[in-house]
């Protein structure tokens, strides 16, 4: 643990422009997190009078694990 706090229960966790879900899985899992929602939030651009959906963005809900090795 750092000098500043404890590590903390829950985290989010966003992937990565270049970064595939499991890379974000993987990174999870080695800071010591498990993954308990997934979120998806759709990213859009105006042209005129409409909305298009244009990307998403994928972000996971997390808990720290109860027993670290």
């Amino acid at each position: 643990m750092s000098k500043k706090q404890k590590k903390q229960k829950k985290k989010k966790f966003e992937v990565g422009e270049n970064e595939t879900i499991e890379e974000c899985l993987n990174r999870m899992k080695k800071e010591g997190y498990t993954p308990t929602r997934r979120i998806e939030k759709p990213i859009f651009r105006e042209e005129g009078n409409s909305v298009i959906p244009v990307d998403k963005t994928v972000i996971f809900e997390a808990v720290a694990l109860e027993s670290e090795h």
